[in-house]
């Protein structure tokens, strides 16, 4: 059964997994542990980009926010959004486009395989069906990870859940 597109041979064994819920605003990521056999949220948090700076200039402060945490947490590997657009908001898609190839451009240079999700796979990994409301889904998460409240802000609940699906894949797979 394969969950998602990935990078990386799923059959190592990791014991650190970070999520990354890209947007041009704000980068949700969550760094999950595995302690026996289950998960642990180790941390979350989000990278934030100045509005007012220009697009190459956002990107860029997106990526660096990603290379520090990385250089500081140390994932073995990572698992991202894929880019969800029905057309509507082409400008957002393509601008979320760039940011992703600057967020693998910078995994790459540390040499960490990326795993990506699309929302679908995620909703269907997490609760069962693909089409699980997004309330549903941060319930699923705070219930996974034990924890008393669901993570804030909503990007870091979104990082979370793209962890848990990689958690859960290389689980699986190994």
């Amino acid at each position: 059964m394969s969950f998602a597109e990935s990078s990386h041979n799923c059959t190592e064994h990791y014991s650190r997994y970070l999520g990354i819920d890209p947007g041009l605003n704000r980068t949700g990521y969550a760094l999950l542990e595995r302690r026996g056999d289950r998960p642990v949220l180790l941390e979350g948090g989000i990278v934030r980009s100045s509005r007012k700076e220009s697009l190459q200039h956002r990107i860029h402060e997106i990526a660096t926010g990603i290379r520090e945490i990385v250089d500081e947490l140390t994932p073995g590997v990572v698992a991202m959004e894929q880019i969800f657009s029905h057309g509507q908001n082409l400008k957002t898609a393509l601008q979320l486009a760039h940011l992703r190839g600057a967020i693998l451009a910078t995994l790459a240079d540390v040499s960490i395989s990326v795993v990506h999700y699309s929302p679908t796979q995620i909703k269907r990994l997490l609760t069962g069906s693909g089409r699980a409301p997004k309330e549903q889904i941060q319930h699923a998460v705070k219930a996974e990870l034990k924890l008393a409240e669901i993570p804030e802000p909503n990007d870091v609940a979104d990082a979370s859940a793209i962890a848990l699906c990689l958690y859960h894949s290389v689980r699986f797979a190994a």
